[in-house]
Formats: structure tokens, sequence, C-alpha cells
């Protein structure tokens, strides 16, 4: 039986399902790929007892031997985290807490995003790069020698980027090539990346350089340029890492080279296209009442700041917020909070910039309310990804606007053409984000209310009545057999 709104019951038993499976790792190779010794002369070192393994699903085939060799090599006992609270490519040290480890060994792709509480180690996947085709690209796509191109990369060809400096440097002597670095001392990773705090000698050694530190990437630029001078060239797929890139530095022209493809591309992405949609749903928040909060993130060093940060701007700006913690975002989960007007996600820069496209409400990331709710915050072109830029002493940071300043002020929505105050701020302790007090009647009666009770009032069906005392008690009797679709007494028609 099928019709308009189900289809059969056995096309979806017969359906088949395109699922590309990866290929178990031979017992040989494991050691190159994941550099099993290494993590061992981590783990042994430093004596740790329980260690946790974070692998993205697209390695998880290999999880098992990994941990099998680790386990015999070092006598210790190791936990595989599978799936990941948040984004595979952030540290989960909320499910390695939930088994008291005390390590991290993070396999495959990272947003190299600083996190604090555990000791961690990175080790990624070495996918292989063709330097012959690669080089070829870059030359094609600049001719020009004494172009300065800024070389940046996915983390999983870092493996590369020697040869690669070492095959183009003579040609190219205004070539960049970034590298990878880590902060906080309990990231005690191996071979090409190093730690934030180690790298002063680079900035002492080029005292009129700017050495410029961001998304896990170093690099120093000549005296007299500035990033909008440079070309940038990518090593790797097109995807999240890219696209934080491009937004960052949007200014800048962007070339990639896909090593699976093995072609080279100026990338013809509109930027402006791009940043035109941030600025519709900036727009939206502006008109938006109630603001939810989603944590997407309990792993990165300073969310906790940047909650209470949003949490004052969202109150400044006359709008009530509520803080949400739902692990993995899809459309049905928001779908259940009608009353939410937008939304706003804290992540990690690769995960911030979600297209919400498919949501019921927007999602924004917090760069984009505090252009919303702080008038002292304009939007220009610089695009912030990283949140804790925006916190005090970040390098993007605006204070908030005074308050008197703001009262009364009025703007016209580009979107619906009403008028809107800036700020309807309510009076009481700011720390009452989610509730008022207001006056019920004449008699002096006061009510608690909120945004989410005032939408349940003015909404049709509010979810099953229990009606109590109502219903009348009856005899419990047999249901009916089968799935929804068609029970047995039914019958096919």
């Amino acid at each position: 039986m099928a019709d308009a709104f189900s289809s059969s019951s056995e096309t979806v038993i017969q359906r088949v399902v395109d699922v590309t499976v990866k290929a178990n790792t031979p017992l040989e190779k494991l050691e190159d790929l994941y550099e099993i010794k290494k993590t061992c002369d981590f783990i042994t070192e430093r004596q740790f007892q329980k260690v946790a393994l974070q692998f993205p699903d697209e390695l998880l085939v290999d999880s098992v031997p990994v941990a099998v060799e680790i386990e015999k090599n070092c006598n210790v006992k190791p936990f595989i985290l599978g799936d990941t609270s948040y984004g595979s490519c952030c540290v989960d040290e909320v499910a390695a807490e939930h088994i008291g480890a005390d390590c991290i060994v993070h396999y495959g792709s990272a947003c190299l995003s600083p996190s604090k509480r555990l000791p961690l180690m990175y080790v990624f996947e070495r996918r292989p790069v063709d330097l012959k085709k690669c080089t070829s690209a870059f030359r094609e796509l600049y001719p020009d020698t004494q172009s300065h191109i800024l070389l940046l990369y996915d983390v999983n060809y870092v493996h590369a980027t020697n040869d690669l400096q070492t095959l183009l440097s003579p040609e190219y002597p205004n070539l960049v090539i970034s590298e990878l670095v880590v902060e906080g001392e309990q990231c005690y990773s191996h071979g090409w990346i190093k730690r934030k705090s180690d790298d002063t000698s680079l900035s002492e050694q080029d005292n009129n350089n700017q050495v410029i530190c961001q998304f896990g990437r170093q690099f120093s630029l000549k005296s007299g340029l500035s990033i909008t001078d440079y070309s940038v060239f990518y090593v790797g797929q097109e995807g999240a890492t890219l696209r934080n890139f491009m937004m960052t530095w949007n200014r800048c022209s962007f070339c990639s080279f896909d090593p699976i493809t093995m072609i080279g591309r100026t990338e013809s992405v509109s930027i402006n296209r791009t940043l035109m949609k941030r600025y519709y749903a900036i727009e939206r928040a502006k008109d938006a009442n109630v603001v939810g909060i989603l944590v997407g993130t309990l792993g990165m060093a300073d969310y906790l700041s940047i909650i209470q940060q949003l949490k004052e701007t969202i109150h400044r700006a006359g709008k009530k917020s509520y803080m949400f913690a739902m692990g993995k975002l899809n459309v049905p989960k928001l779908a259940n909070f009608l009353e939410i007007d937008i939304f706003v996600l804290i992540a990690c820069p690769e995960n911030s910039l979600l297209d919400s496209s498919e949501f019921y409400k927007p999602v924004v990331t917090p760069f984009e309310m505090e252009v919303a709710c702080n008038k002292n915050r304009e939007w220009s072109e610089e695009y912030v990804t990283d949140f804790r830029h925006l916190l005090p002493g970040g390098q993007s940071h605006v204070p908030l606007a005074d308050q008197q300043e703001e009262d009364d002020e009025t703007d016209v929505s580009l979107i619906t053409g009403a008028l809107r105050s800036h700020n309807l701020l309510i009076s009481g302790p700011s720390e009452s984000f989610g509730t008022s007090v207001v006056l019920r009647n004449q008699t002096m009666t006061v009510a608690n209310t909120n945004p989410a009770a005032s939408f349940l009032a003015e909404r049709s069906w509010r979810g099953l009545e229990q009606k109590l005392g109502e219903t009348p008690v009856v005899k419990a009797g047999k249901g009916r057999k089968g799935i929804a679709i068609a029970y047995e007494e039914e019958g096919t028609s």
C-alpha cells in the first residue's frame, strides 16, 4: 500500500544504500600510518594508564587493530571514542573524562582548537600527495615567479610541506609556507607540529616581519606587506577548512590543489555572495526577540566566557536568550523549539559556519550575533570565525555600547520594513535572562512570565492534555497488530 504521503514497505526493505567502506589497513602499514611507536613513547614516558583513542568515522575500521597494538606494546588500557559528542575535528574531552582517561590521542583531521583539560597528542593521516602534479599545478596557476604566495594545507598533508618547499622555493623567492602550531602546555604533539609557547624564536628572528598565528597555522609576512598582498595556495579537498580560510581572509585570491583528483584550480566561489547571505542572517538576528544559544563544544578553551558574553550582549539588546546543549545538530532537533527566532552556534571555527538553509530558523555565529546586538561593532570586510578573538584581550574585541547611548534608538528592518527598537531593556538584574516580572491586573498581582510560556499560550495545540478526572477509566483491551502504515485487520487495498 502506497500513496502520496507514504511509500511501500517492500520498497523500504529492498532499498539499496550506497556506502563507501574504507578497507582495513594491513597490519604491516599500521605503524607508518598511525605512528604507533611514537604514540607508545608518548604514553610510557608520562606513565599514563587509561588512554582515550579518538577516531573519526572514516578511520573507525582501523581502530581495533591500533588499540590492540598500543595495549600490547604499552601495557595500558585503551578506550576507543567512536561517536564524538560534537565535530570529529575537535578533541572530545567530555567523552574522555567519562571513562576517566589520563590522556587523549586524536586521529585524523583536526581544527587544532586549543583544549586545556587533558594531555593531548595529534596523529594525522599522512594522505598521499603527487608532488610532481602538485608543483606543476602550482606553476600553471602562478606563472609570475615574483608573486607573493602563502601556502596553506589540510593537516593530513603536512608531511609533504618540506618537499614542496624544496621544489618551489628556488623558483618562487616570495613563497611563504605556514607551519602547524598548537596552544597550551597540555599538547605534547610530535613531528612537524610545534607549541605556540615555544615559537618565540621566529618572532625574535623576524622583528620587522608580521607574524600571524591563526587556526593552528603560523607564518611570517615580509616587512611592509599584509595578508591582503598575498595569494593563497591551498593543498587539500574542498571543505570546512578551506571555507574557513576563505571567509576569514576574504580579500585574498585563493587557488587549490586536490590531491585526490590531482586537479589544481582557482577557487571561483563568490565570497561576496556568501558574505551577503551571512549579512541577511544578521538582519534576521536584529529582528529576533528570542535567541537560542547552541553549545557546540565543551572542550574548546574559553567557551564558558563567550557564553557569558553572549548572554550579556543579547540582554543589553533587549532580547531573551535560552541555552541548549544538544550535541550534533540536525533539523528535527531544532524544529522542536518553535518559540526561538534565531540560534547562535558556539563551536570551533570550522564547525561554526553552518549552512542553515535546511533549518526552520537561521543559525548564526557569535560574531554575527555581536554585529546584530552591539552598536559599536559594524559590518565590514573583517569576518571572525574564532570566537576567542571576540573576548576581552582578543584581536577583534569590541566593548559593548554604552547603555545610555542606545536608549530609545530605532531603525528599520531591511527584511520586514518595520520599525524596531535597538534596545528594549527590561529593568532588573542582568542575570535574569530568561524571565521577567510583569503586572497581571489592577489588584497588584505579580506573575512570572517568559517568552517561551507566552508563545505556548498562543499556540492552538499545546501537546497532550491531561484532563484529570474527566477521562473515564476503562479496562485495557487487545490492541492492533502490525505497523502504522498497514495494520493486520485493515487488510490490503
